[in-house]
């Protein structure tokens, strides 16, 4: 038996995929929200990163609070302009000087926002389109030095919270993720008209599955409306096939539902978001840390984006318990719908939690006893490797949004 605190019990509801209505949201990259999430993770990571080149190990920092701005455009069929830029504001705290050297962290900001946005988002032209201004305070002496290069030891808790993740993902859920994911990558490619704001809401009720898509549609690729008329029925086209991969339900698939032709009141903008036109944004308002907003499952309130990845558990906890969430599923058979929760102790390693608390839905004929040393033998496994989440967030290679 592990001697860290996990508890393994049935779920106390039906498995999602069960229930009579479910609900799920996704905001697309180019979301005033999602823009936040992007740049703060983004800034994080660069400073994550030159910290350990710089002095060998990962000073406190967080980028956070991100704020962004709207701005105002003047969208028109073959091409308007951006009247007022849309703002961001950098928003958090770094050290700035350790053992005698200064480092240039809002700098290092300012150059991996420029980076993420001309990378990410190239239709907001950097500088015009959207300006990006820094303001980080100076970080927490005591959080200082928790993560090296040459050795890592497991960090203390920097507060106590909690992180949720589930698995498997619902028919909905993976129709909703993988849309805005493939609408912003193949479609978009080979369509230039569609914006990176695209949000997409999926609603099942029993057996019928609604997805409103939200796609904001570029004026310069689009000459008239018999054109943005067409763009709009080549993404329902494209929603409604990915969906086939992923359900037998029936889907109805919705696009730009506050258009209204006859007055001319349609979603055209200037740079493919809703941030030129009055939406603005914050970080961790959007996507919970596994790319989703799911209110039929548990969810953490924290802001996953800009946190620091070695000790604050809004961050680590959230991606570990989906990391743990999507092994277990992977590893154990019989499991329909699997929830996990870690709950930290200020001032405890983050490897020992306060609780890890798995609730499970087996299938037919399956005994959770029968599974459930399986699944607290990965639980324990995960969180004894929990610094291994860390180095995959300063790589780059995990999504928080």
């Amino acid at each position: 038996m592990s001697e860290r605190n996990i508890r393994v019990e049935p779920i106390d509801r039906r498995a999602v995929e069960d229930q009579e209505v479910e609900i799920v949201e996704r905001k697309g990259i180019g979301h005033p929200d999602s823009i936040c999430d992007g740049i703060a993770e983004h800034v994080a990571g660069a400073l994550a990163r030159e910290y350990l080149e710089r002095v060998g190990t990962v000073l406190h920092f967080n980028t956070d609070e991100t704020q962004l701005v709207a701005g105002e455009a003047a969208p028109a069929f073959g091409g308007g302009e951006v009247v007022d830029p849309i703002y961001v504001l950098i928003v958090g705290r770094a050290t700035k000087r350790y053992e005698g050297q200064t480092i240039p962290t809002e700098t290092i900001a300012l150059k991996a926002a420029r980076e993420y946005v001309e990378s990410e988002i190239p239709q907001l032209t950097y500088g015009e389109d959207i300006v990006v201004d820094v303001k980080l305070g100076e970080g927490s002496g005591d959080l200082q030095e928790v993560f090296g290069e040459d050795e890592v030891t497991v960090p203390m808790a920097n507060d106590t919270s909690f992180g949720v993740g589930h698995a498997p993902l619902s028919e909905t859920e993976q129709i909703v993720y993988n849309a805005e994911r493939r609408l912003n990558g193949e479609f978009a490619d080979d369509n230039p008209y569609l914006g990176p704001d695209v949000k997409i809401m999926g609603k099942r009720e029993g057996d019928q599955i609604d997805v409103t898509v939200a796609a904001a549609m570029i004026d310069e690729y689009l000459p008239n409306m018999d054109a943005y008329v067409d763009a709009v029925d080549s993404v329902r086209e494209f929603v409604a096939e990915i969906a086939t991969e992923y359900t037998d339900r029936d889907v109805n698939v919705y696009v730009n539902t506050a258009d209204d032709y006859d007055e001319g009141a349609i979603y055209l903008t200037v740079t493919g978001t809703s941030a030129e036109q009055g939406d603005d944004g914050s970080v961790g308002r959007g996507n919970r840390a596994n790319g989703l907003i799911s209110p039929n499952r548990s969810m953490s309130m924290e802001a996953t984006s800009g946190k620091n990845p070695v000790n604050h558990i809004g961050k680590i906890y959230n991606l570990l318990s989906t990391d743990i969430a999507e092994r277990v599923v992977e590893d154990v058979d019989g499991i329909r719908d699997l929830r996990v929760r870690l709950l930290s102790q200020i001032g405890r390693p983050i490897d020992q939690p306060h609780v890890a608390d798995v609730h499970v839905v087996t299938a037919d004929g399956v005994v959770l006893s029968d599974v459930e040393d399986e699944i607290e033998a990965i639980v324990d496994d995960r969180l004894a490797n929990v610094t291994e989440i860390t180095r995959s967030v300063i790589d780059g290679e995990l999504s928080t949004f």
